[in-house]
């Protein structure tokens, strides 16, 4: 598999040339990766290889990793977010690895530094780690391949240091999450976010577009909106999918100084329901999720109580589950109609627009939506 260099930097045809970094989730798994080593006998290594979702290796530095007894050891990694700082930059996050009986289980837990999951609505349950089901997946995919006759089975508990200060400057409070920060990411890489070199690259992807003659292009949020609409949309070649990240207003605007014929959206309900409230950016810093307004949009159709009900959802994913709980999953065809409704306002009168809009947990298609022109 290919593997990514150690200084992150994205192909600058596609992507710019800001520096990636690493995930929390990418963090841990290298931990883990480390102290697994002196399990087996070996020195600590001064750096791992992680194999990443899409199938490309990464390589990490190992910051520290010791044994601390028979069937145990440590390992430290030192969060790098690349040109997209954040709080958990230089976070410390670390893997406890444990030898344990039991062929072929892997035991994940979390440890200090890393919060619980109180609330419904989130991507796990309440009283669960906050260690996300894509690290999850990739700390089990790194690790299999140790589960040896040595290693029959394993317990990682993975840390953070200082991670319950560090979690008070992020959105872990409000969302319910106690104790630490969480273990995040679906790629294993944070794309730098900034905001001049995000939109030069789109206005270059859409100059990309217009130059190779397409009267149609899509805008997606990410690469998971990005995987679905392709797999639904073979018709078109891959320079029509442009992720704009969270720029809808900016992006819709530069679709409009391009004249194409028809600019569709592909996006996951949470964001559906941030453009349909009007947003020119869809950051969750920004503004909240807007719940009381999705609550206002249905409660025609939904009824008062449940719409009380959505307004204290946590999250939109929280409001989603409360729909499809109650029986109305249809409903979220509202809100893809007012995303088109305010997608109008920054495209202008002239292209055709449409919305795809994605359920989280299997990527169905909640709603298919289309507005003509005027």
């Amino acid at each position: 598999m290919p593997e990514i260099k150690a200084d992150l930097a994205e192909p600058p045809g596609r992507r710019g040339r800001l520096r990636q970094g690493f995930t929390t989730g990418t963090a841990a798994a290298a931990a883990a990766l480390a102290a697994c080593e002196i399990l087996l006998g070996r020195p600590g290594p001064d750096q791992v290889i992680v194999r990443l979702p899409d199938g490309r290796d990464l390589t990490v530095k190992i910051a520290d990793s010791r044994a601390l007894s028979l069937g145990e050891a440590r390992a430290l990694v030192i969060k790098d977010a690349g040109d997209d700082p954040d709080v958990t930059n230089k976070a410390r996050i670390g893997a406890l690895v444990r030898r344990r009986t039991g062929a072929g289980a892997i035991n994940i837990i979390g440890g200090p530094g890393v919060g619980r999951v109180t609330k419904p609505g989130l991507a796990l349950a309440p009283g669960q780690w906050a260690i996300n089901p894509g690290p999850q997946a990739m700390l089990r995919a790194n690790l299999t391949p140790k589960l040896t006759a040595g290693l029959p089975g394993l317990e990682v508990e993975i840390f953070v240091e200082k991670g319950e200060e560090l979690a008070r400057q992020t959105l872990n409070p409000r969302l319910g999450i106690v104790g630490g920060l969480s273990i995040l990411g679906t790629t294993g890489l944070v794309k730098p976010f900034s905001n001049e070199a995000y939109l030069a690259t789109i206005e270059s992807a859409l100059n990309l577009a217009r130059a190779a003659g397409l009267e149609e292009v899509v805008l997606t949020t990410g690469r998971q909106s990005e995987n679905l609409i392709m797999a639904a949309r073979r018709d078109l070649p891959d320079e029509a999918f442009i992720q704009v990240a969270d720029f809808f207003g900016d992006s819709l605007e530069m679709t409009a100084a391009r004249s194409f014929a028809a600019v569709g959206l592909a996006v996951f309900f949470g964001k559906a329901v941030k453009q349909a409230a009007g947003h020119r950016n869809t950051h969750a810093h920004r503004h909240d999720q807007d719940l009381a307004a999705l609550a206002g949009w249905l409660e025609p159709e939904t009824g008062r109580e449940l719409a009380a009900r959505l307004e204290q959802a946590l999250t939109a994913r929280g409001a989603l589950e409360i729909l499809r709980e109650a029986g109305l999953p249809a409903l979220a065809a509202r809100v893809a109609g007012r995303a088109l409704a305010q997608a109008r306002r920054f495209a202008g009168p002239n292209p055709r627009l449409w919305l795809t809009m994605f359920d989280y947990d299997n990527g169905q298609v909640l709603a298919n939506q289309t507005l003509e022109r005027p």
